[in-house]
């Protein structure tokens, strides 16, 4: 990243996380205050912005987010009041400096809670074409969404998700939690998140 650590790029980046929020909010992926969002503002050294703990993600201001480094802990910016951060922000930027991902999405999304219950070594997928949203092929070609157990210690989670870490495929479902995807940018962060929950949906539709 080539942006500077200062208070213009990070009301910038909460302003792209709160649209996103707001756009999960409405498909019911972040019911109350759950989940949470964030997008890497430098790379050298890591700080991403994240979604604000304790806050309605279909309400969110620009303002609304926590600046944090590579194990969750706060870091002040000039300009921005110091908010609380997610207790998974450690997790965000575990996924954040493992993949190269420059954004993470984190939904408390049915299906992939559903479907962590069914396949808990993994969810399957094979010859379909929404695949291709994830980056996959539409044919010959065996996905497996990988499913690590919860924890409430990120960094032991952070572990878990190294450890079942696919550089192929974009996502992780924490069992009884919900659902990680990243991406390059937000954007692509959240059509990955979209074509996951819907492949989950397809694989629990025809189990």
């Amino acid at each position: 990243m080539s942006r500077a650590l200062n208070a213009e790029n990070v009301l910038e980046a909460g302003g792209r996380l709160a649209a996103e929020a707001a756009r999960f909010t409405s498909f019911g992926w972040m019911r109350g205050t759950s989940g949470n969002l964030s997008e890497v503002v430098t790379r050298e050294p890591l700080r991403l912005a994240v979604t604000a703990s304790g806050l309605d993600k279909g309400e969110l201001a620009a303002s609304d987010v926590a600046v944090v480094g590579p194990d969750g802990e706060p870091v002040e910016v000039g300009g921005i009041e110091p908010l609380v951060p997610s207790a998974e922000a450690g997790l965000h930027a575990r996924v954040a400096a493992l993949t190269g991902a420059d954004a993470v999405v984190h939904v408390h999304a049915l299906n992939a809670v559903v479907a962590g219950h069914h396949w808990p070594r993994g969810v399957l997928l094979r010859d379909v074409e929404t695949l291709k949203g994830i980056g996959r092929l539409a044919h010959d070609d065996e996905v497996v969404i990988p499913v690590i157990a919860n924890s409430q210690d990120m960094r032991e989670l952070g572990d878990r998700f190294e450890a079942a870490y696919d550089p192929r495929t974009p996502a992780v479902i924490v069992a009884d939690h919900g659902l990680y995807a990243w991406g390059p940018n937000l954007k692509r962060a959240r059509h990955i998140t979209e074509c996951v929950e819907w492949l989950l949906a397809y694989k629990i539709a025809t189990r």
